[in-house]
């Protein structure tokens, strides 16, 4: 979310990634972001759509409105109600547990989630239930960890956002590791350890 962007940018940068993804992630609907599904779907990506929600409740309801809009016109192979709203603390659980049970009302048939950090999913079980899809941000680093046990310690988390889910699909939907930069503890930022990382999860997922 930010400033307007374009169709002519979209399709720009579309042309960029996909040959190298199956997928595209957008984190908004408003501000030319709901352009993104429908391009992405012209250029044989699936989407996963999201409504970035904060705390103005005004600026919500223009995003609900909008990725309803996207998915009821055929543009979301999945929606993201919001982006770690409880790890910020701007919604309450039952806020964004009514925003979710909303949208999944007015799309059926398509899988509704949220995204947060994966812990969040186990400590609020009623949004985990609430969920289609369990998307969960999984980041070893920013945790301390050092890049030599980092692919075990991803693995660690998504087993916690699964167990969360009761059974539920878990995506990773986002990760990586920072190439320069502070260290976080035993977790170090390089070059080397960024593209080490990538190379594991992107193996490890496949």
């Amino acid at each position: 979310p930010g400033s307007q962007i374009s169709a002519q940018q979209i399709s720009e940068r579309m042309q960029v990634i996909k040959p190298y993804v199956k997928w595209i992630r957008s984190f908004s609907c408003t501000d030319g972001n709901e352009q993104i599904p429908r391009i992405g779907h012209e250029n044989g990506l699936k989407t996963l759509v999201g409504a970035w929600l904060g705390s103005d409740a005004e600026k919500n309801e223009r995003e609900i409105e909008a990725v309803i809009k996207v998915a009821q016109a055929g543009h979301a192979d999945i929606v993201a109600v919001g982006n770690e709203v409880l790890l910020r603390g701007d919604l309450s659980e039952d806020q964004l547990i009514g925003l979710i049970q909303r949208v999944k009302q007015a799309i059926p048939g398509i899988p509704v989630g949220y995204v947060d950090a994966y812990y969040e999913f186990a400590v609020h079980p009623r949004v985990s239930d609430a969920c289609d899809v369990i998307l969960a941000n999984c980041y070893p680093f920013w945790e301390g960890y050092p890049f030599e046990h980092s692919l075990a310690y991803l693995k660690g988390m998504y087993q916690t956002a699964l167990s969360a889910g009761r059974g539920k699909k878990v995506i990773v939907t986002e990760t990586g590791w920072p190439n320069l930069g502070s260290a976080e503890r035993a977790a170090v930022p390089s070059y080397e350890n960024a593209m080490r990382y990538f190379i594991n999860t992107y193996t490890w997922a496949a």
